[in-house]
C-alpha cells in the first residue's frame, strides 16, 4: 500500500512539474513588449474597429476607413504609401529595416444590403445599407494592432526586420489585392501573414474556390410593349435566356463548382421593352483549369441567348481570384501561437448575448464552446465549393498563411446579420486582440528563427512549381473603381 501511494505521489508530482514547467515557458514566451502593448490596448483597438463599424463603406469607397488605419499607424512610426497600384483607399504601411519582411494583409470594406445594430435580432440601423456582415471591420482592425505591436517589440529588442501593413480594398468582389500584387507591391516580402473573422479558432487549412466575377450587359431596341412590340428587341429577354441556359447546364458541372447571379438591371417599366438589361455572375470552381472551361461554357451561353434574342451582349470581367496555395511551415507556426494564446472568453453580457443569437440559428447552447476552444491543425484538402478570396493571388507570388478567430457566434452563416451583429461588439475586439497577437509571436517567432522562413520559402517553390507563371485572372483591366455603383 506503502508502495502504491509513493508511485501516485511521484506520478503526481511528476505531471504537475511538467504543467508548472509549460506555465513557466508560455508566460515567458507572453512576456514581451508586443503582448505588453495589447494588454494594455484593448479599448484603442475597441474604438478603432466600432468607429468602421458605424461607418460601413463599400469596395473601393472605404474612405473613411482606410483613412483611420492609416492615421493611425503613421501616429505609431509607419511610413505610408498611400493610393497604390490605382485605388485612392489601398495603401502600404512599412516600419523596420532589413530582411526578413514581414507582410499583414488588412481589409476595410462593407458588403450592401447587410446593415444591422448590435442586437440579438433582425434590425437594420439603414434599411437596405451597407454593413459589416464579413467582419472586415475587425479585420483590418487586428491586421493594424498586430503590426504596430510587432513594431513595439522590433523598437525594444533593436532587432532586424521590417513589418508591412498592406491595406487592401474592395475583396468583396472588387479584388484589390489582384492590382496590387499585378503591380508588384509583394516584390521583396518574404512572408505573408493573413487573418479572417471567423466562427471558430482554426488555422486555414483548405485551398477555397478560384473565381471569375463577369458582368453580362445586354442591349436591344426599345418599344411600347403594347402598341409596337414587334418593333423592340428584349435586353431582358437576352439576359432571361442567358439565365435559363446556365441553369440547365449546372447539372453538368463539377459538383464543387458554383454558380451564382442577381439581375441589376432588368428595365425600367413594364410598358416600355427594355433596351438595356445586365446579370452579374460569380464562377467558382476549386482548380483554375476547371473553372476557365467553366467560364468559357457560360460565355457562350451568353453570345447564344444574344443570338435568340437578337441583342447583342457585352462581357467585362469585374475580377477574378486564384485559389489559395497552402503553406505547412507557416500553418505551424500560426497553429502555435494560437494555442498559446487560446480563444475568445465571453463575460456574462457576451455570453447572454450570444445566447439570444443561438436561439435565431437553431443550435443548441453548447455549441458556444467553440469560441473559446482553438482547433487542431488539419491536413491540407481541397475546398469542395465554399468561398474565394483574393488572398489566393497573394499566395501564389509570396508564402502565405491564414487563420481565423471567433468574432462571430458559433454556428453562425458566413455574410448574415448576425456576424454584423457580433463583430461591432466587444467580442469582435475580443477576437482582434487574439489575432493581433497570434501575427505578434508568430512575427517574432520568423524574425528569431530564420532558417523558418528559409522552410517556407523552399516548401513554397515546391508547391507552385518552377514553370509557375502568374497571369492574374482579370487580365490587364484597370481596377473597377464604380463596381458597386449602380450605373447605365
Amino acid at each position: 500500500m506503502k508502495k502504491i501511494f509513493i508511485t501516485t505521489f511521484f506520478l503526481a508530482t511528476l505531471v504537475s512539474g511538467s504543467f508548472a514547467q509549460k506555465k513557466t515557458a508560455r508566460d515567458k514566451e507572453l512576456n514581451n513588449a508586443a503582448i505588453s502593448y495589447l494588454n494594455r490596448s484593448f479599448g484603442v483597438y475597441d474604438r478603432l474597429q466600432k468607429s468602421i463599424w458605424s461607418n460601413p463603406e463599400l469596395g473601393f469607397l472605404e474612405t473613411e476607413s482606410s483613412r483611420k488605419h492609416q492615421d493611425h499607424l503613421r501616429e505609431k512610426g509607419f511610413a505610408i504609401e498611400s493610393g497604390v497600384a490605382g485605388m485612392p483607399t489601398a495603401y502600404v504601411a512599412t516600419y523596420g529595416h532589413g530582411s526578413p519582411v514581414i507582410a499583414i494583409l488588412a481589409e476595410f470594406d462593407a458588403l450592401p444590403g447587410m446593415s444591422q445594430d448590435t442586437v440579438p435580432y433582425r434590425k437594420p440601423l439603414v434599411e437596405g445599407g451597407a454593413g459589416h456582415a464579413c467582419g472586415h471591420n475587425v479585420f483590418g482592425s487586428a491586421s493594424v494592432a498586430g503590426a504596430v505591436a510587432i513594431k513595439e517589440w522590433l523598437a525594444a529588442t533593436g532587432h532586424e526586420g521590417t513589418v508591412k501593413v498592406y491595406g487592401t480594398p474592395a475583396e468583396e468582389g472588387g479584388g484589390g489585392k489582384v492590382y496590387m500584387v499585378r503591380d508588384g507591391l509583394f516584390n521583396g516580402v518574404d512572408i505573408v501573414l493573413d487573418w479572417h473573422p471567423a466562427t471558430e479558432n482554426s488555422v486555414k487549412t483548405g485551398t477555397g474556390t478560384a473565381i471569375q466575377m463577369i458582368d453580362y450587359t445586354f442591349r436591344g431596341i426599345p418599344a411600347h410593349a403594347a402598341g409596337s412590340p414587334d418593333k423592340g428587341r428584349s435586353a431582358l429577354d437576352g439576359v432571361e435566356a442567358f439565365d435559363y441556359m446556365v441553369n440547365l447546364l449546372r447539372e453538368h458541372v463539377p459538383t464543387s463548382s458554383r454558380i451564382h447571379y442577381v439581375i441589376t438591371n432588368g428595365g425600367e417599366a413594364p410598358n416600355v421593352v427594355p433596351d438595356y438589361a445586365k446579370v452579374s455572375y460569380y464562377i467558382r470552381s476549386p482548380k483554375r483549369d476547371i473553372l476557365k472551361g467553366l467560364t468559357e461554357w457560360i460565355g457562350a451561353a451568353a453570345q447564344g441567348a444574344a443570338l435568340g434574342t437578337q441583342t447583342t451582349v457585352e462581357v467585362e470581367i469585374i475580377a477574378g481570384f486564384y485559389e489559395h496555395l497552402y503553406n505547412r511551415t507557416l500553418s505551424e507556426v500560426l497553429q502555435n501561437k494560437l494555442e498559446l494564446v487560446g480563444g475568445v472568453e465571453y463575460d456574462e453580457r457576451e455570453r447572454t448575448f450570444a445566447r439570444e443569437i443561438v436561439k435565431t440559428l437553431g443550435q443548441p447552447e453548447s455549441i458556444l464552446d467553440k469560441a473559446l476552444a482553438i482547433r487542431p491543425l488539419q491536413q491540407e484538402f481541397t475546398s469542395e465549393g465554399g468561398g474565394s478570396s483574393d488572398v489566393g493571388d497573394v499566395s501564389w507570388n509570396v508564402p502565405t498563411a491564414s487563420f481565423g478567430t471567433a468574432a462571430f457566434i458559433p454556428g453562425s452563416a458566413g455574410h448574415s446579420w448576425q456576424n454584423a451583429a457580433s463583430a461591432g461588439t466587444t467580442i469582435g475586439t475580443k477576437s482582434l486582440i487574439n489575432a493581433a497577437k497570434v501575427f505578434a509571436l508568430s512575427a517574432i517567432e520568423l524574425y528569431t528563427h530564420p532558417q523558418l522562413v528559409e522552410r517556407a520559402k523552399a516548401e513554397f517553390e515546391q508547391r507552385r512549381g518552377s514553370n509557375f507563371k502568374y497571369e492574374p485572372l482579370l487580365g490587364d483591366r484597370k481596377p473597377a473603381l464604380d463596381y458597386r455603383i449602380k450605373q447605365k
